[in-house]
């Protein structure tokens, strides 16, 4: 039985805390491949071999799924390596929906690796309902969305577009990537499925690479377990103590993210500079009501076009503080160029056809000093102007 009630307590005591059998207060790191048994069919202990159970892994699996209010939770050795389990759980034939601005190795595996198997998808506007409905035929088993989705941080109705897929037979599969349990929790707004790119904001510190799948259904469970223990892409005990140690202080990460995103976000809003601008914790967003209705607020990602005379490349290079690379979710300041990095891999013609453009900048918001980060985002793109 808990003694808590709230999630800020639950990051820290979640799960399986400590260690039982010494009382320490963290999980040890178990960084052992087998475990010694006491004869034919008779083990020490609940543990085999490390790819289908560690301990260190167990009490990481089931903090994830406390903090997703899920039953079970299982852990990858990416989030790319979560999205193909859980495709794993199709057939040939079969089709998935998937978010029509989604994140470009989500696209890619479906496109170039599952494709060639008979695992068909359609690219849908999840954000308009009647389109949703309209795309389940017999052949759709799944919807794979992103809410807010990955660059344009478009908001999808979860629990409208769930009902629909529940309806029609489907399963709801939900990349919480961006919003995190603290900000957003799939399950509880009909989702059957949530997975996680844990290298994100649940790591926080660019320093491991990790993926989630969560599931409150055992008959799921059972599936998933036989495909993550059949393939093998499982987190190493020391990265799930990573993740462990790293989800302790998601609660206070993630206030601090958003703090400066939201000041971000308006400061963006009101410069001339700029073209357009997503973030769905604005009034004048897309989807703002919904966002509001469904999670905590608007996250920590900005994504943002700059006006015709202002040279992007100039933009990128004027920057001092905040980085230019891949990824997102770390305590640092991090901005991507969508089209030429994490989307490259979608064709060009489907990128601009859903607003990815070749001016599209998408800003991940670290925890440094407001004033820094300001200073440097808007010097760059005053720097920028040709």
């Amino acid at each position: 039985m808990a003694h808590y009630k709230h999630i800020e307590s639950a990051v820290i005591h979640g799960g399986i805390y400590g260690d039982i059998a010494t009382g320490a207060v963290n999980t040890p790191i178990f960084q052992t491949s087998t475990f010694e048994q006491d004869g034919l069919g008779k083990l020490r202990s609940k543990w085999e071999y490390s790819r289908t159970g560690n301990p260190t892994r167990a009490a990481l699996e089931a903090l994830i799924a406390e903090l997703e209010g899920g039953s079970h939770g299982f852990a990858f050795s990416s989030g790319m390596a979560a999205i193909d389990a859980v495709l794993h759980l199709f057939k040939s034939g079969d089709s998935v929906i998937i978010s029509s601005n989604v994140y470009g190795g989500t696209y890619r595996i479906l496109d170039k690796v599952f494709k060639q198997y008979g695992l068909r998808y359609k690219i849908v506007d999840t954000t308009d309902l009647t389109a949703v409905e309209n795309a389940f035929t017999s052949d759709v088993k799944a919807m794979l969305l992103e809410s807010p989705a990955n660059p344009l941080l478009t908001v999808t109705d979860i629990a409208a577009a769930a009902e629909i897929a529940r309806k029609n037979g489907a399963l709801t599969i939900v990349d919480n990537t961006f919003m995190t349990p603290y900000l957003q929790r799939p399950l509880e707004l009909g989702a059957d499925i949530v997975v996680h790119s844990a290298t994100k904001y649940l790591g926080g510190h660019s320093d491991v690479i990790a993926g989630f799948v969560i599931v409150k259904d055992a008959e799921l469970a059972d599936r998933l377990h036989f495909i993550q223990n059949s393939v093998g892409a499982v987190a190493g005990p020391f990265d799930s103590f990573l993740l462990i140690r790293s989800i302790k202080t998601l609660a206070v990460r993630m206030d601090a993210h958003v703090a400066n995103a939201e000041k971000l976000a308006e400061a963006l809003q009101s410069n001339p500079a700029v073209k357009k601008l997503y973030y769905p914790g604005l009034k004048t967003a897309q989807g703002y009501e919904i966002q509001k209705r469904q999670a905590k607020n608007g996250g920590a990602i900005i994504s943002f076009e700059l006006q015709g005379n202002y040279d992007i490349n100039k933009f990128f290079k004027g920057l001092k503080l905040i980085a230019l690379a891949e990824s997102l979710g770390g305590v640092e300041s991090l901005v991507c160029h969508p089209a030429s990095m994490t989307h490259a891999s979608i064709p060009k013609e489907i990128r601009e056809r859903v607003g990815i453009t070749d001016t599209l900048v998408r800003l991940s918001v670290g925890i440094e000093h407001y004033d820094d980060l300001h200073d440097d985002l808007f010097s760059a793109i005053e720097g920028a102007r040709m």
